[in-house]
């Protein structure tokens, strides 16, 4: 099944992408009652990029449909999407709110959705698709964690670019990464502390990047050693 999820948003607010920045909520999701529901995969649209007082996060304002891709475990059946979402919304300040959702998914399927394809459609592209060459990492001791200097050489996709770098845990903190260019080389090189506090190793296979320019977005999953 192909669901979404419709946020609408009151003039100058907006929410958070998954990865939302320093200056954002991250969204979580519970699917406490739901029935015959064995996974659920999210693809996000193409996010925008703020800029708050020195500040930087990464969502969507006015409204958003973010799809959902749910596989069952007995296809013959329908299921119950059932839960809670937490996500954050912003004006001038920053506020968790806690929605609820409940829908039915018949075994026999339903029309397609405009708002879901265009949603869809509205895809970052991949690194194929963005003719993306090599991709490293190269990652270093810091003080409380690592520090990761990342490389990919990719054609400009516009006079600015946004970097986003996510670890692959949740449980890992990540800045902002510092950018800079070197012809079709991006660099960025972000810190990353585990929010224990304590040692933590980074996956490279997990590493995902994520380049933004011009209402664009491509979508670089892992990296080599560097």
């Amino acid at each position: 099944h192909m669901a979404g999820l419709q946020l609408r948003l009151a003039s100058g607010w907006k929410t958070y992408w998954r990865s939302p920045g320093d200056g954002g909520i991250p969204p979580r999701f519970g699917w406490q009652g739901s029935q015959n529901l064995d996974a659920a995969a999210f693809h996000w649209p193409v996010p925008e990029v703020f800029e708050d007082n020195g500040m930087r996060s990464v969502g969507y304002s006015t409204s958003v449909v973010i799809p959902v891709e749910v596989s069952v475990i007995e296809a013959g059946a329908p299921a119950t999407m059932r839960g809670q979402v937490q996500i954050g919304v912003c004006e001038e300040i920053c506020v968790p709110v806690l929605l609820d959702f409940d829908m039915v998914l018949p075994a026999s399927g339903a029309p397609r959705d405009p708002a879901i394809v265009a949603a869809l459609l509205d895809r970052p592209r991949t690194a194929a698709e963005a003719n993306v060459g090599d991709v490293t990492c190269y990652i270093e001791p810091m003080d409380g964690g690592l520090r990761v200097t990342a490389r990919v050489d990719m054609a400009p996709m516009g006079p600015s670019e946004d970097v986003v770098i996510e670890s692959g845990d949740q449980q890992v903190w990540v800045s902002q990464p510092h950018t800079w260019r070197d012809g079709n080389a991006l660099f960025a090189r972000s810190d990353m502390i585990h929010v224990s506090g304590g040692g933590f190793a980074i996956n490279r296979s997990e590493v995902r990047i994520t380049v933004l320019a011009g209402g664009q977005a491509t979508d670089i999953r892992g990296c080599d050693a560097g």
